[in-house]
């Protein structure tokens, strides 16, 4: 059963429900109705308030992790350069161009490492537990 309803409507929003109706191929009241169901449908919204909680709650332990992964990168990085400033020795100059072959070549099989791992999908940062202590907890799992 269906019973009639007159509206007074700005010209500006008749004139977007005309445009819809004409491209959709569909009546003007057709178009009213849908949209003054989809307003009147607590579903609809909760659904959709739902919805950006869930993203926004995995955005957030996404970059929890993200912080989790760079703050023990960055850890690891001091704790490496400080280990190898205070172990190596200077280098003679004379020893210089040797010293200077010797580090490409490490680099080089540090870079092919490296490459390897990634490829096979191996991280050095999920090798490290949770549950360091000063390290933030990881939430999400792959």
């Amino acid at each position: 059963m269906r019973d009639r309803l007159n509206l007074t409507l700005p010209v500006e929003l008749i004139g977007r429900i005309n445009e819809l109706a004409d491209r959709k191929k569909l009546p003007r009241s057709a178009i009213v109705e849908a949209a003054v169901s989809s307003f009147l449908s607590p579903d609809h919204a909760d659904a959709r308030e739902a919805a950006f909680a869930r993203r926004l709650d995995r955005l957030s332990r996404q970059i929890q992790r993200m912080e989790r992964d760079l703050g023990v990168t960055a850890e690891t990085l001091a704790l490496y350069v400080r280990f190898w400033l205070s172990i190596t020795p200077p280098v003679p100059p004379d020893a210089h161009a040797a010293a200077q072959a010797k580090g490409r070549e490490r680099f080089d099989g540090f870079v092919e490492t490296l490459g390897k791992r990634l490829q096979k999908g191996q991280s050095f940062l999920r090798e490290i537990p949770d549950d360091v202590p000063g390290a933030a907890p990881s939430e999400v799992s792959e």
